[in-house]
């Protein structure tokens, strides 16, 4: 294969193999959400215990994503890309055939290496696979398959895992990871890499003007989606009064609006990108607050969670774009930054969801998840610059 120079022309099956990897990687994911209670029983161990299946993930894409670029920065991205989907195949087969909770936790620690790598070398990755002004829409797509597994993976998991076995799904998201390894492995070009990065780059990069500020609020703003988003079904059931069917009709209206909100996003983003990281947490913000002081009903409440998948669908466009523009020379280290905020968000999200949670019920997480929103948009207003598209890289 050709090596491929950054910004050449578009090479839109390798946008799309990215694509197929990142539903692969969130499905893995997101499973054991819907398949705890049958994994905790076939192990032997609580659904406490099995729920660190999820923590230890997290924690080492965390680890993974601040120190990738450096373990990695004399090796071909085709090959490093290409070695994160293989780990996702093991991932999902040894969590398929774990006999006990330690095996089971090393498959989980195997795919967190898979997601914090990939994520950290997605951004950098499309950068030199489409042209700069196609970098938005190259990220909705990628970005649509983190919608499509929002949409798929906890329905379709809590159904075949009924129908065939837990066991059987993580089998089924092995064969997932093996399609998308078999379209990267015929698409992704040689791609030699970019620098030499150290972790003392990461630091230097940070130090730049415009960039901690910018991982604060997109910290702050990922961590009030999360809060609001680990404690809808809760919100549902004790707030809106819906059941099981009603839960799963409102999540699939939002997991479908999630989805057209990336490709809203990538417009948005080639039209204006201040005004798109500013608009949408606000908004979101605001339907945080409308959530807690307007009258529940399950109409209002289904229209108002599909608006905010909607405007969350164009945050992680508008965020990566943003990277590839105030960060063009060490996207590698900005991205790798990114994603461990973003980690870091998830989990402060949901572990202060958890204790508002428990203090005072799912309508005082929805008000501070709401006020962390309006505080981001505030910062993104006040601090958060962005350079135009014709003068990024200058």
């Amino acid at each position: 294969m050709n090596e491929l120079a950054p910004r050449a022309r578009p090479a839109w099956g390798a946008v799309v193999s990215m694509a197929l990897g990142v539903f692969g990687l969130v499905t893995a994911e997101f499973l054991p959400a819907s398949l705890l209670t049958p994994m905790a029983a076939d192990l032997g161990i609580t659904e406490g215990m099995a729920g660190q299946a999820v923590t230890v993930t997290a924690a080492v894409a965390l680890l993974t994503s601040l120190l990738i670029s450096t373990a990695t920065r004399r090796i071909d991205r085709r090959h490093v890309l290409l070695g994160f989907s293989m780990l996702l195949v093991a991932s999902n087969l040894l969590v398929a055939f774990a006999p006990n909770l330690t095996v089971l936790l090393i498959g989980r620690v195997l795919l967190g290496m898979a997601l914090g790598g990939f994520w950290t070398m997605s951004i950098a990755t499309m950068m030199r696979l489409v042209p700069e002004d196609l970098v938005p829409r190259g990220l909705s797509i990628m970005f649509s398959g983190v919608s499509a597994a929002t949409i798929a993976a906890a329905p379709l998991g809590s159904y075949f895992g009924d129908l065939l076995g837990w066991r059987d799904v993580f089998r089924m998201a092995a064969l997932l990871g093996v399609l998308a390894l078999i379209v990267q492995f015929l698409t992704l070009p040689r791609m030699a890499p970019s620098g030499m990065t150290r972790l003392r780059t990461l630091f230097d990069v940070l130090m730049r003007p415009r960039v901690g500020l910018g991982m604060l609020a997109a910290a702050l703003v990922f961590t009030g989606h999360f809060a609001f988003f680990t404690y809808i079904r809760p919100f549902l059931e004790t707030v809106t009064g819906v059941g099981v069917n009603g839960v799963a009709t409102i999540l699939l209206g939002f997991g479908m609006a999630n989805f057209l909100g990336n490709y809203l996003g990538s417009w948005m983003v080639e039209r204006n990108l201040r005004l798109t990281m500013i608009a949408m947490p606000l908004l979101m913000g605001a339907l945080g607050v409308a959530l807690v002081v307007l009258e529940s009903t399950p109409a209002t409440d289904a229209a108002l969670m599909a608006l905010w998948g909607l405007a969350f669908g164009a945050i992680p466009v508008a965020w990566s774009t943003w990277l590839t523009r105030t960060v063009p020379d060490e996207a590698e280290s900005a991205s790798g930054l990114l994603v461990a905020a973003i980690n870091l968000a998830i989990a402060t999200g949901a572990a202060a969801g958890g204790v508002i949670f428990d203090l005072g019920g799912a309508l005082n997480v929805f008000a501070a998840s709401g006020a962390v929103l309006l505080l981001a948009a505030l910062m993104i207003l006040m601090g958060v610059r962005t350079r135009p598209l014709a003068t990024a890289g200058t």
